[in-house]
């Protein structure tokens, strides 16, 4: 067809161009329209239907901000301290050798493989004040289970794969040469660590930070079991939408749900532009 032709069909047809489009594109624009684009369309439209000011009554309510604060600044915390630990998991399993290693390898995916209700159940068997660790801790005062450090136990351990499994190809990629040539002309292990391993490694722990952080703010199953569920103390966003769901308040339930995805991308957003400057730090 010439341009004249096709210039001439797009007039006749006002969505010409979606004709001429590859099919790899149809496809591709058809299934995140089905899986992603109209559903969240179909949240807003739901959320907005009372209008803004009934939107901001109901996003605003104290039961609610109490909940946004429980799930977004455990979430965070919890995903910074994966952001550290996990990246020691995974220089532990790509610069050592010892007994079990592939054991231990395999392990650290159980979270991703274990349904979250029995996660749940195992955390509160082991941090209750009759479990394994619980039972330590309980003599000192402190309790984990059914209070707000159970939902942070639970993210934690929801969310560490994603760290470890995003640096671990980095740091197999890196060469050792380059360590050695830093301490042959005089840096210390720290200044090794700081200025050599750090910046090519940061982008990929940022990464993992930002996933961890999407599954915690989404984790339903393990904290539903491990936390009292108890307003302004331990309960989370997504267990007040399903309690609204449950009074069957959908309107509350689709403005939650609103929030939680806003507020969600706007810290990913956040993150992924920590991850760019990252970058551009890695290659000065």
């Amino acid at each position: 067809m010439t341009p004249a032709a096709s210039a001439k069909t797009d007039r006749a047809m006002p969505c010409g161009w979606l004709w001429r489009m590859p099919w790899v594109w149809k496809i591709t624009w058809l299934y995140l329209a089905g899986m992603l684009f109209i559903p969240i369309a179909a949240l807003f439209i739901r959320a907005g239907a009372g209008g803004p000011l009934k939107f901001w009554q109901v996003a605003t309510r104290a039961i609610a901000l109490s909940a946004y604060e429980v799930t977004f600044v455990t979430a965070l915390i919890t995903a910074a301290i994966n952001g550290i630990f996990g990246t020691l998991v995974a220089w532990v399993l790509v610069r050592y050798r010892f007994p079990g290693k592939r054991f231990f390898d395999a392990v650290v995916d159980l979270p991703f493989a274990l349904p979250t209700a029995v996660a749940g159940l195992t955390l509160a068997t082991v941090y209750s004040e009759n479990g394994w660790i619980g039972g330590l801790l309980a003599p000192l005062g402190i309790k984990i289970a059914f209070t707000r450090w159970g939902v942070a136990v639970a993210m934690l351990f929801i969310s560490l794969p994603f760290v470890i499994r995003t640096v671990q190809p980095v740091l197999t990629e890196m060469e050792k040469d380059v360590e050695e040539a830093a301490w042959s002309l005089g840096a210390s292990h720290w200044q090794t660590f700081w200025r050599v391993i750090l910046p090519p490694l940061l982008p990929a722990i940022l990464t993992g930070v930002a996933l961890g952080f999407s599954r915690a703010v989404g984790e339903f199953g393990s904290i539903v079991i491990i936390s009292s569920n108890t307003p302004f103390r331990d309960l989370i966003a997504p267990v007040l939408v399903f309690q609204s769901l449950e009074q069957y308040d959908y309107e509350a339930a689709t403005t939650i749900g609103t929030v939680m995805l806003l507020v969600s991308l706007c810290i990913l957003f956040l993150i992924n532009f920590l991850q760019a400057w990252g970058r551009r730090y890695a290659q000065r």
